[in-house]
């Protein structure tokens, strides 16, 4: 009988190590090197009448890779990107990483001093743009601080657009080596990517992804959306944003084909359905609606199941109804910048699909459960971390924990430490969690209104005002009161060719809701919105002091 030293490891650490064969670091990278030896005539991308296999894809992005690493690019520099959804920027997601580098995907909605700020922030030592955008980043290269090389892409033929680098991208990837090399991450929390958060306040957060997140969210979204063999998924949302929600990798884990498209609009959606037919696509509730109100001349007819991953602000059921009631299968996700995009899931029962419309819709606005890469999933007391009780009513923190929670900030240790107090991810969502442990937002920490010491979502109060047939986009904030301490204030967007009056918006919502949650006032216009899409509630909140 053989007995282990006490001094030593436990029996099953001793002689078993890590070795090349038995441990590799995990990357989504390894997603596009199998799709092109397994499939290498299956179409990678399409763009207008343009299109390439799998293995010239490959090829395309080695290209790339060995491009930037002749330029000098190496292990911890960051590329960024300015561009559309296209095949360049696809292309910079698995190119840029290939060397070991970080890519930094810019929001192109952005201003010029928000550009310079990321550009400087993140160190940007390559700065590949689309010529589209030559205006403004020609003027955030004036003010930064860091010089980056400049790669111009030239897309699509364009009427202006400055070159501002000594290369056109085509010509760059010409001289890389097909055959390159690549980079396997020497550890799988080896950065991957920097995204910035919107920065409706101050400057904006630089978020490290690694490759280990990032290969586990690309399998968790997989899995959420139950996706099979060889899909067909359209750009309608920003590859910018959380890197496409990380399905810039997870198609190419299923050798499926992304359909680029350059400017998101009702029709060229419904053009790529029916052409293309597609099978997927991702959009906030903003795309829902899009969709849901194109006029006749856009609609195109179309046979094949379409699902839909919708999340950002969650979706009021009356737009969750519409859509799947003109034929598309909605999946309701939730997530945020620091967890690589979308976490949570309203896993779908199949006894649901027996409740009236309405009843259904209501069900899939939840936010949900845990990815099954997601570890830990909680609503909790932001303070002490006690956990509410699932009784659907008692308001606390979402909490989060797990593999595709961000790194940290980018050379923030202050805001990093505060986001994981506790040994949580505060999200700063309050949410409820519900009899059979589905979480489901009310709002965010600040947005919350307490009325005569009631707490008021604006969620709900949203979610009254879009069922009514007039209304296109809704906000509700809080209004100081002198009895009531705040009230709801509503602002609105109706729909294209309808009417209606503040006063009849007010009693529609005092019928379908305690009189006490529905908005005193409303004001009809235009939202004002983040570069990302989001409404900007603190201006909405500055507004109310101009209403008596």
């Amino acid at each position: 009988m053989n007995v282990v030293d006490a001094k030593s490891s436990n029996i099953y650490e001793i002689a078993l190590n890590k070795t090349p064969a038995n441990y590799t670091a995990l990357t989504p990278l390894m997603f596009l090197q199998r799709a092109a030896h397994v499939f290498p005539d299956r179409l990678a991308w399409i763009h207008g009448e343009r299109s390439v296999t799998y293995s010239k894809f490959y090829d395309r992005c080695r290209q790339l890779a060995s491009a930037l690493n002749g330029i000098g690019v190496k292990k911890g520099d960051t590329v960024a990107i300015m561009s559309p959804n296209t095949p360049a920027m696809l292309e910079a997601h698995y190119g840029i990483p290939m060397t070991g580098a970080v890519i930094n995907a810019l929001n192109f909605r952005l201003d010029a001093e928000t550009i310079a700020f990321t550009l400087d922030h993140g160190e940007a030592s390559v700065l590949l743009t689309d010529r589209s955008f030559s205006k403004v980043i020609k003027k955030a290269l004036g003010l930064c601080k860091v010089k980056p090389k400049v790669i111009d892409i030239n897309d699509a033929p364009l009427e202006g657009g400055e070159f501002l680098g000594e290369v056109e991208y085509e010509d760059f990837i010409g001289k890389g080596d097909s055959n390159f090399s690549w980079k396997w991450p020497d550890d799988e929390w080896d950065a991957i990517a920097l995204n910035y958060t919107s920065g409706t306040t101050g400057n904006p957060k630089g978020v490290v992804f690694h490759h280990r997140g990032a290969y586990l969210n690309s399998i968790g979204n997989s899995m959420a959306w139950q996706m099979t063999d060889k899909p067909t998924y359209l750009w309608t949302l920003p590859m910018f944003h959380c890197n496409g929600w990380c399905f810039t990798w997870a198609i190419a884990l299923h050798a499926g084909t992304h359909v680029c498209l350059r400017k998101i609009e009702a029709d060229t959606i419904y053009e790529a359905l029916q052409k293309n037919r597609v099978t997927h696509f991702c959009g906030a509730p903003i795309v829902l609606n899009m969709v849901n109100n194109a006029s006749p001349r856009e609609i195109r007819n179309f046979d094949q199941t379409v699902n839909v991953m919708t999340a950002a602000a969650p979706p009021p059921p009356a737009v969750l109804e519409k859509m799947e009631s003109v034929g598309f299968k909605v999946t309701h996700v939730y997530g945020l910048t620091e967890v690589y995009g979308p976490v949570t899931v309203c896993a779908w029962h199949e006894e649901w699909d027996s409740l009236p419309p309405t009843e259904r819709a209501k069900k899939k606005a939840r936010q949900g459960v845990a990815y099954n890469t997601l570890e830990g999933l909680t609503v909790a007391d932001t303070k002490s971390l006690k956990n509410t009780p699932n009784d659907g009513e008692t308001i606390g923190e979402v909490l989060m924990r797990g593999n595709t929670v961000m790194k940290g900030y980018l050379k923030n240790p202050k805001a990093t430490e505060e986001a994981f107090s506790g040994g949580w991810f505060h999200t700063g969502d309050l949410g409820v969690m519900e009899q059979d442990g589905y979480i489901a937002l009310k709002d965010r920490a600040k947005d919350i209104i307490i009325s005569g010491g009631e707490n008021i979502s604006t969620i709900e109060v949203e979610g009254a005002l879009y069922k009514h047939p007039a209304v296109l986009e809704a906000a509700v904030v809080a209004k100081e009161d002198s009895k009531w301490g705040e009230t709801p204030c509503a602002f609105v967007t109706l729909k294209e060719g309808k009417t209606t009056t503040p006063e009849e918006l007010i009693a529609f919502c005092r019928e379908i809701m305690a009189h006490y949650k529905a908005p005193r006032h409303v004001v009809l216009g235009p939202l004002p919105k983040t570069s990302t899409g989001k409404v900007q509630k603190f201006i909405l909140r500055d507004r109310t002091g101009q209403i008596s």
